[in-house]
């Protein structure tokens, strides 16, 4: 196996690849696992059937995408399962990043959403709407305008 500048063969490349995605889905998960746990109690809490119509709609948007991050935040590991000991790391590297980045951008707007669920709720809706746009720009600039700016093209080799 041709080895790379880090002096890995592709098999440990795909490896640390794979070991540093869980990692950063550990982070992950366990953010918007508390999150999805804290949105299911709220229907059960006496002040919800106070909620209006609209806010309620809001709590069920933020809701379903929460239910969705887990869901894709949790997607590789399953992966994992079923193509564990098949050597295909390649494609269980390949499609982790991409559930990880969906998961991502579902964690995003399910923030962006419980933001504007909050202060709808606590002071009023147009208040709800620049915090939740507020958000949604702060996310985008540091989790992907930010890091495509860090981007640097590959050093050409002789």
């Amino acid at each position: 196996m041709q080895e790379d500048d880090r002096g890995e063969s592709q098999a440990q490349r795909y490896d640390r690849n794979w070991l540093e995605l869980i990692q950063e889905l550990r982070v992950a998960q366990t953010g918007i696992q508390v999150l999805a746990g804290f949105l299911l109690t709220l229907p059960f809490s006496s002040g919800f059937p106070r909620l209006d119509h609209a806010h309620r709609v809001v709590f069920l948007v933020a809701f379903g995408l929460a239910v969705v991050t887990v869901g894709l935040m949790t997607a590789p590991v399953a992966l994992h399962r079923f193509l564990f000991g098949r050597h295909e790391k390649d494609v269980l590297v390949h499609t982790g990043d991409l559930f990880a980045k969906s998961g991502m951008a579902a964690m995003g707007l399910t923030l962006v959403t419980v933001v504007t669920l909050i202060f709808g709720v606590v002071l009023n809706d147009v208040a709800g709407l620049v915090a939740g746009a507020t958000v949604l720009v702060f996310y985008t600039l540091a989790w992907v305008v930010l890091p495509l700016s860090l981007l640097r093209p590959a050093p050409k080799r002789p």
